[in-house]
């Protein structure tokens, strides 16, 4: 399925809120709303969306740490990466992962209920035996910054 301009509107208004209605979709790119609904439900079916959810805001959760953490592995054969991967997957703590050029492997991203619970994470994960070799862990002080949506606009330019 090839993206137009509606369905690029779509997708960059749904990022931005979810929970609007159809018709307020349609409004916001100009369609009556049972062209948008089924635009939506072919965006839906093609996974171009992947689902629905809330952003939770961790300031009023209480003490939170949000650490940044770049790990190397051992060894680079495939088996290495699908076995790192399988344990990293079953990390509740474990918000992102990603797989890196550069001097490290994996930038995982980590939200826990502070330092201790950070450090006793780790020593499992060394412990597990996943092939880890080295870590090194950057605490999050502030986040000035975060965006929960694309630059749709920029990435599709018609």
């Amino acid at each position: 399925m090839k993206l137009d301009r509606i369905d690029v509107k779509i997708l960059n208004a749904l990022q931005k809120n979810c929970r609007m209605t159809n018709v307020e979709l349609s409004e916001m790119v100009n369609l009556s709303p049972s062209p948008c609904l089924m635009r939506v439900r072919k965006l839906q079916a093609e996974g171009y969306i992947e689902g629905y959810s809330a952003r939770i805001n961790t300031g009023k959760l209480g003490q939170t740490l949000t650490v940044f953490t770049e790990i190397t592995l051992k060894n680079h054969r495939q088996f290495d990466f699908a076995r790192f991967l399988a344990a990293i997957e079953k990390v509740d703590q474990v918000i992102e992962c990603h797989l890196v050029s550069g001097g490290y492997d994996y930038l995982v991203k980590f939200v826990t209920a502070g330092i201790e619970e950070y450090q006793t994470l780790m020593e499992r994960l060394l412990e597990s035996e996943i092939g880890i070799d080295k870590y090194f862990s950057f605490v999050v002080l502030k986040s000035p910054l975060v965006k929960a949506h694309l630059p749709l606009a920029s990435l599709f330019q018609q």
